[in-house]
């Protein structure tokens, strides 16, 4: 009996790195997984050697995002977990050199695609009666990165989403996590960086080390937390800390959160 009998996942960024990492877990654990990525020839080679379903698609196009998780529903029967993985870095410290594609491209992927696979994700799971929601942000979603400081921006923005929108959707059975990898041997690194981290004796996560963390948080049963990943470390849910409250007249007062 696997951990994940039964169920339907959907896995984007599945071609490669903790995105591939994933769906073969996913599926080792009993998931029928739908491999989602702009390279359909990699999606292919994924989801044949662990019997899913590839589906070719760009991650910061919405019609794309929307027909992909039409198409796993319509072969699969549903979705019970995304992992909204998709991502990309452009390795920009300098914002006097950010060119607009270069922004455009990866706000795209790693921000929009997160957006538009939350809103398909949500639906669907509507329709199933629950689910739950995993996405990468990364140890950069949390601290400084100056070496790509939009790269930086996107993650913690998917930090903020996340911690946003779980409390609307868990009253639905709908849970709402993020994974914070911190530097994990995937395509995202060149080869360069890859032999610098070599060079100095700082090991690379392997992918199979995120892709226990994800369905840790699949499987956890909790909503709106950030697990950080590091060499040497299990897992663990970051802490937030509490801004300092109002003073004054608003002293013990708690603002409006709606209307």
């Amino acid at each position: 009996m696997g951990q994940l009998d039964g169920k339907v996942a959907l896995v984007t960024g599945a071609a490669s790195g903790i995105g591939e990492a994933t769906a073969e877990l996913f599926a080792a654990e009993g998931a029928a997984v739908a491999a989602v990525d702009i390279d359909g020839d990699g999606a292919a080679a994924v989801a044949g050697r662990i019997g899913g379903l590839p589906i070719e698609g760009d991650m910061g196009d919405s019609a794309a995002v929307d027909a992909a998780f039409a198409t796993a529903e319509e072969h699969l029967g549903g979705i019970d977990v995304a992992f909204l993985n998709a991502g990309v870095a452009i390795a920009v410290a300098d914002p006097a050199a950010l060119t607009d594609e270069e922004y455009e491209r990866i706000r795209r992927v790693n921000l929009d695609g997160v957006v538009y696979g939350l809103r398909a994700a949500s639906r669907a799971m509507r329709r199933r009666g629950g689910g739950a929601i995993v996405a990468t942000s990364s140890l950069a979603g949390l601290i400084p990165f100056p070496p790509d400081f939009i790269y930086d921006a996107t993650k913690h923005a998917v930090v903020g989403l996340v911690r946003s929108v779980a409390p609307t959707l868990e009253p639905l059975g709908i849970r709402v996590n993020a994974v914070n990898p911190s530097m994990t041997d995937t395509r995202i690194l060149t080869d360069d960086v890859k032999k610098l981290f070599a060079e100095i004796g700082f090991p690379l996560m392997p992918p199979s080390q995120i892709a226990e963390a994800v369905l840790g948080l699949v499987t956890s049963g909790v909503s709106g937390e950030c697990w950080v990943c590091q060499v040497g470390r299990d897992a663990e849910p970051y802490e937030f800390h509490g801004v300092p409250g109002p003073r004054g007249e608003a002293e013990g007062r708690t603002p409006p959160t709606g209307t």
